[in-house]
């Protein structure tokens, strides 16, 4: 049955620049000075007056000063943050869950804030996409075909997929540039074995979706 999601603007509360560590761990914001046409968006999103006029950062949570974090990547050995943020992720049933995203210049983090622990690293070259309604709202999916896929919001979406599109292509030896897709309904796997439909559409000026359950192995005899 159908089930339909609808969230205000997730609020965060910017952190102070960082300034960058001696060795490891290096920070790069993201280019401020990135026009419309620079932007993998081609005029077809609705954007937001907010998303238009914003500087981005980079890092907005002020990694260095986050132990934990620093001990995740360089156990990974990454070592340029390209992007750092709280977001919600959409969990396999559908319940909003608070994370930290973080984009180096490899991969992928999702961390579990509550208990400081990675539940997640996606290699850049494993992502296929990335989605998005052609509403103004926060929503992004990042597909990746050989594990399962990020549902996600954050009112910095713009600033990740920008970074998204460009890491993937700095890091492709043959200038494989991430596809980014639009459109008010497409699938995702919210869990290895399990596919939904998400459909977006406007209700009373704000951005609602509902999700659909289209295969769930756990259902099969």
């Amino acid at each position: 049955m159908p089930r339909r999601v609808q969230i205000e603007d997730p609020k965060y509360d910017d952190v102070p620049d960082a300034d960058e560590p001696e060795e490891t761990i290096r920070f790069k914001s993201s280019n401020s000075n990135v026009s419309d046409d620079q932007e993998p968006f081609m005029g077809i999103k609705v954007r937001r007056k907010a998303s238009l006029h914003r500087d981005h950062k980079g890092d907005y949570l002020n990694v260095p000063s986050h132990p934990f974090l620093i001990k995740i990547l360089q156990k990974q050995g990454d070592n340029e943050v390209l992007f750092a943020d709280r977001v919600l992720k959409f969990t396999g049933s559908g319940k909003m869950k608070r994370c930290v995203l973080m984009i180096t210049d490899s991969a992928i983090y999702i961390v579990d804030p509550e208990v400081d622990a990675l539940k997640r690293r996606i290699v850049l070259a494993a992502v296929e996409r990335v989605c998005l309604s052609e509403l103004s709202d926060n929503f992004f999916a990042v597909i990746v075909p050989s594990e399962y896929d990020l549902l996600m919001a954050s009112t910095r979406k713009t600033e990740i997929v920008t970074v998204l599109v460009e890491a993937t292509k700095a890091k492709s030896a043959t200038g494989f540039e991430l596809d980014v897709v639009f459109s008010n309904r497409f699938e995702y796997n919210a869990a290895s074995d399990l596919v939904k439909e998400v459909q977006f559409e406007e209700v009373e000026g704000r951005s609602s979706f509902t999700t659909t359950v289209l295969c769930n192995n756990d259902l099969q005899l």
